[in-house]
């Protein structure tokens, strides 16, 4: 809410991160866009606001949304011939977002894994329940050299607004993206709180927009956040940067 105290700023997202790595853009594979119009819809919405690649990272979470690099080449295949035929120059890639669980672990067993970047394997956690393995998670991770990226740790309820927790993983170099529209309160009083926290302790590596519907275009499009939180925003030089 705005206030003579706490003045409001707005910030034009995609050039201050030029790339968002996490995004649910492709067509139909999760709960992001359904079709390839829903897709074009928020790519175009990205455009404005001026992001210059787009990395999509659907969900791979076996009981729910059962993705394979092929259903995935798939959806993006669909979606870049769309994207050709009417003349989009827009770069985008595809990753995934990987819930921590039994089968990612095969998959990293395998090596069935689709990283971005250095490397990098974007990985999330159910929000209330915190993994009982997810340090030696974060270490296998490690140990096929990939470079895990925690996604919204500001919204895993499960731990401790001290960051003590996430103290303890970053000193073992797990990288964290926090969610956009955490910074604006979207998601809740606490995920603002913790976002912010991490953003004054220096552990916010990557931002995303987590881009799932218009609704989150529509608030992104709207981006303002009080002006000491923008000026930190500006000050950082986030790893998105390198990912063009």
């Amino acid at each position: 809410m705005f206030s003579i105290f706490n003045p409001q700023t707005s910030i034009e997202v995609g050039k201050l991160l030029h790339v968002d790595m996490h995004s649910h853009i492709l067509p139909g594979i999760d709960d992001g866009a359904k079709d390839v119009d829903a897709s074009l819809f928020l790519i175009d919405g990205l455009i404005a606001l001026g992001f210059k690649e787009l990395i999509a990272t659907p969900h791979i979470l076996q009981d729910y949304y059962p993705n394979t690099p092929k259903t995935i080449q798939n959806a993006y295949d669909l979606l870049r011939a769309e994207l050709d035929k009417r003349g989009y120059d827009i770069k985008i890639r595809f990753a995934a977002e990987y819930m921590l669980d039994d089968h990612f672990l095969n998959l990293l067993e395998k090596d069935e894994i689709l990283s971005f970047g250095d490397r990098y394997v974007l990985v999330e956690t159910m929000f209330q329940m915190k993994p009982p393995n997810l340090d030696d998670m974060m270490f296998q991770i490690q140990l096929k050299d990939y470079q895990p990226i925690l996604a919204h740790p500001e919204r895993y309820h499960y731990l401790d607004k001290s960051l003590t927790q996430l103290e303890t993983l970053k000193d073992r170099n797990c990288l964290f993206q926090v969610n956009l529209l955490s910074f604006m309160g979207y998601y809740g009083k606490r995920e603002q709180e913790i976002a912010n926290r991490l953003l004054d302790a220096n552990m916010v590596d990557f931002i995303g927009t987590d881009m799932h519907h218009p609704k989150h275009l529509q608030n992104s499009q709207n981006f303002s956040v009080p002006r000491k939180i923008a000026k930190k925003l500006e000050q950082i030089d986030f790893k998105n940067h390198g990912l063009l």
